[in-house]
């Protein structure tokens, strides 16, 4: 036995209990009642029932559960544009599926590990990639399974990204580490700031665009000059790139890692002078800072510097900035001597040692004890500021110099100092990597490994938000004229698009639409929702049922504009 509905031209359908049967072979049917004069919902039930299923009359529904969508969602689209699952592995695992969901979820939301197994199942998460069951052990062990891939994917990673001949940016940071069990965890130069606290040093390489490629852990004394040959083989050797200019800053690639260049055949370097060679060369007048009077920028050449290109850069605006930040320190730092003085004065600090201690104190507070002539006696001090040393520090206010064996018929002066300033890109990296959105500190796995494995999926996430950011840049704060850098003096200071700067100002795109920071437009998505609702008084889950959050106009155009990712 059916039910079915039976038009009546303008009157309402009759609503027929039928059965078919068969006669002479043939199949047919008949009417056994006429059930037009029951309610919607009875014959609902009726249907249902003659379906053998359950039948419950309602007077409504309920919402049983809501579960986070819209931002999983959009990361979720963004891995399959940028088809980062078959760059992982080309056959599907729930070692894969698990790798894709804790990159989902640091985008989201960065947590430890075991936090993010509870709170992934606030969203649509586990549902989609069927890891409703998926435990913080299983977890590790896809961590185990992603570093054991690592090599094969940053190759995968340099083929898309990397050129012959192209530019490579390289630098070198650090996050403090919780514990002190992990052999990559050591004291070094914390650029945390974290006082006493073990650290792991990491290398990451991108290409121009600041897009990641590769990375790699290191321990945490490790300087950032002895990893950059390694890294140059590595692009060599591993990513089959016989030419590439290497980008670095001064620390980075110093004299003695160029000397180990120069070996290297197809390899060439972009980075800067140290402050102790410029002032060699304003000393030995092979810098004349008089030029700068007509020109922020122009190539020099010195024997010291044999088969290299010295271009001299002076920003006048930074020079500004920093006279007047020192001048803000040296006037604090003699406020504080003041305070010294009165102590002197009313007795509560007397006898040289202890005087000696305490101006030491006050005068490294602000790093400028350079600049003071100090002399101390048991009854008092007297100090004054080095003029002239300030006047030689002044001189070289906004003062930098690039240094290159590139020719300029392979780069001219503006393209080199241009490719120097890449290396920005590179620290927006780090940035949002270690405090903004990925959250890569503090370190909490004990083995070496979990931490080399912890590292590469933060440069996956940020793999994924990189092109995310990328794509939605019309509707974030970002400036969207990229062009112009190719063609604005690469000296003067940067100044943001008009449009970006009216963006900035009101807070609103041209159609009115609010503007948002990559957080708030997550943020925003993740309104979106899966509801599940059920019958009232249901009590079995085959009755519920689930509706999706509708798309707003600005949602909708945050979703739009990710097609717009590409491999």
């Amino acid at each position: 036995m059916y039910i079915t509905e039976v038009p009546n031209r303008s009157s309402p359908p009759a609503v027929l209990l039928r059965e078919s049967y068969r006669e002479g072979g043939k199949v047919r049917t008949r009417t056994l009642a006429n059930l037009s004069s029951l309610t919607p919902r009875q014959i609902a039930g009726m249907k249902r029932a003659l379906r053998d299923e359950d039948t419950i009359v309602a007077d409504g529904v309920v919402k049983v559960r809501d579960r986070s969508h819209g931002a999983v969602d959009a990361v979720q689209k963004a891995i399959t544009r940028l088809q980062l699952e078959r760059l992982l592995d080309k056959r599907p695992s729930r070692e894969r599926d698990l790798v894709m969901a804790l990159l989902v979820a640091r985008v989201v939301d960065a947590d430890s590990k075991l936090a993010t197994t509870r709170s992934w199942k606030t969203t649509t998460l586990p549902e989609d990639r069927k890891l409703e069951d998926a435990t913080e052990d299983d977890v590790y062990e896809a961590m185990d399974w992603l570093l054991a891939r690592q090599d094969a994917i940053e190759k995968k990673l340099a083929k898309r990204h990397l050129r012959e001949g192209g530019l490579v940016l390289y630098d070198l940071s650090s996050s403090y580490f919780e514990g002190r069990t992990c052999s990559l965890a050591k004291l070094g130069h914390n650029r945390d700031g974290k006082k006493g606290k073990l650290q792991v040093n990491y290398g990451l390489l991108t290409d121009e665009r600041g897009c990641p490629v590769a990375i790699r852990a290191y321990e945490g004394n490790t300087s950032d000059s002895t990893t950059l040959v390694e890294q140059v083989e590595r692009v060599q050797d591993d990513f089959g790139l016989n030419t590439m200019v290497i980008v670095g800053d001064r620390g980075m690639i110093s004299q003695k890692q160029i000397k180990s260049l120069r070996g290297k055949e197809g390899v060439a370097w972009i980075t800067a002078l140290k402050s102790g060679q410029i002032h060699k060369l304003v000393n030995s007048g092979a810098l004349q800072l008089g030029l700068f009077d007509e020109r922020n920028m122009f190539s020099v050449e010195h024997p010291d510097f044999a088969g290299e290109r010295l271009i001299a850069c002076k920003n006048h605006e930074l020079a500004k900035l920093r006279a007047h930040k020192r001048k803000s320190l040296l006037d604090a730092t003699c406020k504080e001597l003041e305070k010294v003085h009165a102590m002197i004065a009313r007795g509560t600090l007397k006898d040289k040692g202890p005087i000696g201690v305490r101006i030491g104190k006050v005068i490294n507070k602000y790093k400028v004890a350079k600049h003071f002539a100090l002399e101390i006696s048991d009854n008092g001090f007297t100090h004054r500021i080095r003029e002239e040393r300030v006047a030689e520090e002044a001189s070289l206010d906004g003062l930098y110099v690039i240094r290159t064996p590139l020719s300029k018929d392979q780069v001219t002066d503006e393209g080199a100092v241009r490719n120097y300033k890449k290396l920005a890109n590179v620290e927006r990296a780090f940035r949002s990597m270690k405090t903004i959105d990925l959250h890569i500190r503090p370190i909490h796995h004990r083995l070496e490994d979990r931490v080399r494995a912890h590292i590469f999926l933060c440069m996956l996430a940020y793999y994924v938000e990189w092109h995310m950011r990328e794509a939605w840049r019309p509707i974030l704060f970002a400036d969207e004229d990229q062009d112009s850098k190719a063609t604005r003096d690469p000296v003067a200071p940067a100044v943001r698009s008009k449009s970006a700067l009216t963006k900035l100002a009101t807070k609103r795109l041209e159609n009115g639409r609010p503007v948002h920071s990559f957080r708030t437009l997550l943020a925003d998505l993740a309104t979106i929702t899966r509801s599940t609702f059920a019958p009232v008084g249901a009590s079995d889950a085959r009755h519920t049922f689930t509706m999706m959050t509708a798309h707003n106009p600005d949602q909708a155009r945050a979703f739009e504009l990710l097609d717009a990712i590409t491999v």
